[in-house]
């Protein structure tokens, strides 16, 4: 009576450590958690990386500002002092010797250059910086989305390993209980060492499990941080944020998505348009240029009183046609068009593996879905088993140990529940991804 006393203690203790967790999903550990959707928004607004290509913007403005800047005229002051030696004289006979030029001479000017035209090229130049321009925010963005990927994948790894650690200390609770329970046992006689040395063995298991689930958590809490660009020290806990909605999605309409939306497809799009204009640029190189100059000053040397300073001016245009570069121009062509058809290349080679990727992304979002059905059924299965046998076990069917498997098979099951739906939900967002939808 004593015996059966304990056994029903045992297992009531047994199952309240089980069964308390309840749900798959647990508190998140922490009062100050954090929401992807606040380190998502923390991470592109912050990361020096973004900081680093919206600087590149400042510098692709300063690049447009130079290519206009030729169409614009450019004026100097230049000013001289020359001492001159010898210096030419004529001699008059009877009136005596004459200088041709002062021995110190001076001169101080504004000098203005304007270009008229160059038939295209200033223009041309123009458009390549800001067609660059674009490429460079484009560039922003997919680095934005690169960035929200890395985020996403962080969180719900630490999601998981956060959950994991409960799991695995309400394991280690029920197995110390368990091991309580045996001790007592053995000093009545009722128990062996071997059932001791047993529970000791899983519950030295469990606390390595715990070990590395801690140790990976702590270097995700680092990963989290750098991305934050917060201490490397600082404790970070996440929310539980778990997707479940399976969308109904046609592999044909989400390639064709893709195709249109995604980063790499746009700035390939992009790239071809500045590969052409820059062709064209490079086919105006040796155009003409017209212009026009003006310069006014003062300088000495006028005869007949050379000492003696008086403004002057000279005005004119002038026109430079190249005629021969070495053949510089024709190899600078052939290499803007070898460069065309890189960015074709280029693009076939981004389009190919989109395709895989959102191929990919669907199958593996659907078996993960299968997955989480699987791990649900599994985690109700060894629900209903533990139940069965928690009544063998008050009954004297099953030994004590034939529980604890119970319990632990139980513990495994949530475990697995919990990995598949966050598998599940990485899946999503990577199919997400996959067809250009913005994570940010």
């Amino acid at each position: 009576m004593i015996f059966q006393t304990k056994k029903n203690l045992f297992a009531l203790l047994l199952l309240a450590g089980i069964l308390s967790a309840g749900q798959l999903k647990s508190e998140p550990l922490g009062t100050d958690s954090l929401s992807l959707t606040t380190i998502i928004r923390d991470v592109v607004q912050n990361h020096p990386m973004i900081k680093k290509s919206l600087e590149e913007l400042n510098t692709s403005d300063a690049k447009i500002g130079i290519a206009r800047s030729g169409g614009l005229p450019n004026i100097e002051f230049a000013s001289t002092y020359t001492r001159i030696g010898p210096i030419s004289e004529i001699n008059f006979p009877g009136l005596g010797n004459f200088q041709l030029m002062p021995r110190d001479n001076y001169n101080a000017a504004f000098n203005v250059n304007q270009t008229i035209t160059d038939f295209g090229k200033t223009a041309k130049n123009v458009s390549l910086e800001r067609q660059g321009k674009e490429v460079t925010r484009q560039s922003i963005e997919q680095v934005k989305q690169r960035l929200s990927e890395a985020a996403i994948n962080n969180y719900f790894a630490l999601e998981y390993l956060q959950e994991a650690i409960k799991i695995k200390d309400e394991q280690l609770n029920t197995l110390n209980e368990h091991l309580l329970f045996v001790q007592k046992k053995q000093a009545t006689g009722s128990a062996t060492q071997y059932e001791i040395l047993t529970t000791q063995v899983r519950i030295s298991a469990i606390e390595n499990q715990r070990t590395d689930l801690e140790t990976a958590r702590q270097v995700q809490v680092s990963h989290l941080n750098s991305l934050l660009g917060k201490p490397e020290t600082k404790v970070q806990r996440v929310k539980t944020e778990l997707n479940l909605f399976l969308p109904n999605l046609q592999s044909d309409t989400l390639i064709s998505t893709a195709l249109q939306n995604r980063d790499e497809m746009k700035l390939a799009r992009e790239k071809a348009k500045l590969a052409a204009l820059r062709y064209s640029l490079t086919g105006s190189l040796n155009n003409p240029v017209f212009n026009a100059f003006l310069s006014g000053g003062i300088k000495n040397g006028y005869i007949p009183y050379m000492a003696q300073a008086r403004s002057n001016f000279a005005a004119g245009v002038g026109l430079a046609i190249p005629i021969f570069d070495g053949k510089r121009n024709k190899y600078k062509l052939i290499e803007a068009k070898s460069a065309i058809q890189v960015s074709d290349d280029e693009t076939e080679i981004s389009r190919r593996n989109i395709i895989d990727e959102v191929i990919e992304s669907q199958a593996s979002l659907k078996a993960s879905q299968k997955k989480v059905d699987q791990s649900a059924l599994q985690l109700k299965q060894a629900t209903q088993a533990y139940v069965l046998a928690k009544a063998s076990f008050a009954a004297g069917v099953i030994t004590n140990l034939e529980l604890l498997d119970g319990s632990t098979a139980l513990s495994e099951s949530r475990l697995m529940l919990l990995k598949s739906r966050i598998d599940y939900t990485v899946n999503l967002y990577k199919l997400k991804s996959a067809i250009g939808e913005r994570l940010y």
